[in-house]
């Protein structure tokens, strides 16, 4: 039987990159986004595997829309979150602020939420999530993005214990990347080890398939996730981390 999987977020970087992988390996794929011209798009390259659905995950309707993409593609196997915004913002210009703790916070709550009920009502399923290494640690440069990725971490972690304690059989992949070259980060500045959508979209499409648990990328952020735990926090709080 062939495999279902929705992706929100897919109307560009990650998420589109992601929905592709499954594309191609002859999946059912629902895809999700809020700019229909892009979905319509991608739709198109394959009309007999793919189904679309306008969703901003900022909306209150944002749950129901799903839920009616889901009765579309009559049933699901795979939910993954591909949504999500960030800047650096070092003046804490609070438009930026809310707006990204509304994305990452609110929105991502109200889609996980909603697969994780249907799942918990419909024999079971996978979600995979997107957060960021940047949640390993508070960054003064970006601390909305900063702490709204440490909370996707957490609230994983949570629905992970709640599945096990209730007996429903979810899994969850947590997805935590470095630097890659989309449109979230600023083309002003210059990002360490930075990754390209391709070769990023390869790993998440992998760690997915084998329902890993979370999954770092790269190796070389890894590395730098583990030494970043090490650190206390009395001394992290005085590192000069402009970027």
């Amino acid at each position: 039987m062939t495999k279902k999987i929705i992706i929100v977020g897919a109307t560009s970087g990650i998420g589109m990159a992601v929905a592709q992988l499954f594309i191609e390996a002859g999946w059912q794929v629902g895809i999700a986004g809020r700019r229909e011209d892009k979905l319509i798009k991608i739709a198109s390259s394959a009309p007999s595997q793919v189904i679309y659905r306008v969703i901003d995950v900022c909306k209150e309707d944002a749950d129901e829309r799903l839920l009616d993409l889901i009765k579309q593609m009559d049933g699901l196997d795979y939910y993954f979150h591909a949504s999500g915004i960030g800047k650096q913002n070092s003046r804490l210009e609070l438009p930026i602020e809310v707006a990204t703790t509304e994305t990452n916070v609110t929105g991502f709550v109200r889609m996980v939420d909603t697969a994780f009920n249907y799942f918990k009502e419909n024999g079971g399923g996978h979600i995979g999530v997107i957060s960021s290494i940047a949640g390993t640690k508070g960054l003064g440069a970006a601390p909305a993005y900063s702490a709204t990725k440490r909370f996707n971490n957490a609230y994983i972690q949570c629905l992970v214990q709640l599945a096990h304690i209730q007996k429903y059989p979810i899994t969850f992949t947590d997805i935590k990347p470095g630097f890659v070259d989309t449109a979230i980060l600023n083309p002003e500045k210059n990002y360490p080890m930075m990754m390209r959508v391709p070769e990023v979209a390869q790993s998440i499409f992998k760690a997915l398939i084998k329902k890993k648990r979370k999954k770092v990328i790269d190796w070389r952020f890894a590395i730098l996730v583990f030494f970043w735990k090490c650190i206390p926090d009395r001394l992290w709080e005085r590192l000069r981390i402009s970027n």
